[in-house]
């Protein structure tokens, strides 16, 4: 007879939530770092991120393109 754990349900949320927020801490890095060097070579690289276009700062519109690309993982 097999051995079955079960985890309760408010661990696998916390797991949840802390893979969400290593894949938002992975995917702002990746978008900041695209975004500091486009920013170095004076491109417009706003229009690259979806929901970033209004953005007037850099973190701010890293910050929108992150959360829009997250919510198509859904």
């Amino acid at each position: 007879m097999a051995n079955f754990t079960t985890v309760p349900v408010a661990a696998a949320a916390l797991q949840d939530s802390k893979t969400y927020e290593a894949l938002f801490f992975v995917s702002f890095v990746f978008v900041l770092l695209i975004a500091l060097a486009a920013q170095l070579l004076f491109l417009q690289w706003r229009a690259w991120l979806p929901g970033a276009e209004g953005e007037k700062s850099l973190i701010k519109g890293v910050r929108t393109g992150v959360y829009t690309f997250m919510s198509h993982l859904n």
